[in-house]
């Protein structure tokens, strides 16, 4: 670390703010751009107060927007690199079901995502995955490539590939100030860096940290409750190691989605979320919210109750997590409005860990003035209106 009241003076080719999953990916496609890449991290590392921290996130090829379900392909490819350049697995496949009322159309969409006919009725998937109970009306599509990516392994690999090719990691820096230019300026509380590129992406910190730089954007960080559910007896469920990752659309029970994975994190404990949780502040993500009765863990027992009834009613484990949610819970994936070299990833909205591969390929697209891989017009910022403010 540096040495205080001597700050370094530093120039690279590119500079990344934010060393989650999504900043450290755009920082080593930078690295293996043969571009020397800063990334900056304001927690000592590893840390568990953003959104890319525990041991275990879904991956999967559905997706009922056909513009996540295209990038798909190239993500798992690059997660594949990472393994082989890491020497590490990083992914195990246990399938994945999506359930939902028959003729549902998000259900229709990620159907037609997979370009094939996996739907299972209540007694097929029953066959399949005995676990599961589906109510009347209800089917479920079957993705096969789905399963479960090693998140904190994830994370360590790609920050290690950085480094290999040449890459600097900085943890325990906090940015202090930002000019922007030609030659960007980051003060840090330890150093001052320069670059003629530079990439955001800090999570639940974008919303504050952007506004000194004119952009006021409709970012909302929400602290969600990570549950863990005891089989009723262990191992009798297929709800264990064997059982697969699943999500549901279109559920009146469960409005916002309901998520879950296979027992790997807690021996016997099937991993189960409401895809939703309370607004919160970033800065204080550990206080649970005064007086709150955490309705969303009343709508999980609710859900095991109907569609899980081979574990217990009541979580064994709970932990917290953070979305940084946009209001159609699409990507920000942009430059900024009125300083081109300056590169914004941020709203991941609870689904992007899966997609950081293809996220941290295209900010560095971006920061590199090239053209794109993927579409980008679903991520642009100028589908919010007003957000550019004067630069105080």
């Amino acid at each position: 670390m540096a040495v205080p009241n001597q700050p370094q003076k530093a120039t690279y080719d590119a500079i990344v703010i934010g060393a989650g999953i999504q900043g450290s990916f755009t920082a080593y496609h930078l690295a293996q751009r043969h571009k020397d890449t800063l990334l900056l991290e304001q927690f000592l590392l590893p840390h568990s107060r953003g959104s890319s921290h525990g041991q275990s996130r879904i991956i999967r090829s559905v997706y009922p927007q056909q513009y996540y379900s295209s990038m798909m392909p190239n993500s798992f490819h690059l997660w594949q690199q990472l393994e082989a350049e890491a020497g590490t697995s990083l992914y195990r496949r246990t399938g994945l079901v999506v359930l939902g009322p028959a003729g549902d159309p998000e259900l229709e969409s990620c159907r037609r995502s997979l370009g094939d006919n996996q739907v299972l009725d209540a007694t097929a998937l029953a066959q399949h995955f005995p676990g599961f109970r589906l109510q009347p009306g209800e089917v479920a599509v079957l993705d096969s490539t789905g399963g479960v990516l090693f998140a904190d392994r994830a994370l360590r690999a790609v920050q290690e590939v950085f480094r290999r090719h040449g890459g600097t990691l900085r943890d325990g820096e906090k940015v202090l100030h930002i000019e922007p230019g030609a030659m960007v300026t980051v003060t840090t509380t330890a150093g001052v860096y320069q670059a003629p590129r530079l990439i955001i992406t800090v999570g639940a910190w974008a919303g504050a940290f952007l506004e000194p730089l004119g952009l006021r954007l409709p970012l909302q960080p929400l602290r969600i409750n990570v549950c863990y559910w005891r089989e009723k007896q262990p191992g009798s469920t297929s709800m264990g190691t064997a059982s697969p990752c699943f999500l549901t659309v279109g559920l009146s029970q469960a409005p916002h989605g309901v998520y879950g994975l296979p027992a790997l994190e807690y021996p016997g404990m099937v991993k189960l979320c409401h895809h939703h949780g309370s607004p919160t502040d970033p800065e204080k993500r550990d206080q649970a919210p005064s007086g709150a009765s955490h309705p969303d863990i009343a709508l999980l027992s609710n859900f095991i109750n109907s569609y899980l009834p081979g574990l217990e009613p009541q979580p064994a484990v709970v932990e917290t997590c953070m979305y940084t949610n946009t209001p159609d819970e699409d990507f920000i994936l942009d430059r900024h409005p009125k300083f081109s070299n300056i590169i914004i990833g941020a709203g991941f909205s609870g689904h992007g860990f899966k997609l950081a591969p293809v996220v941290g390929k295209l900010l560095c697209e971006l920061s590199l003035g090239e053209e794109p891989s993927h579409d980008m017009a679903p991520f642009r910022i100028s589908r919010f209106p007003g957000v550019l403010q004067a630069v105080l």
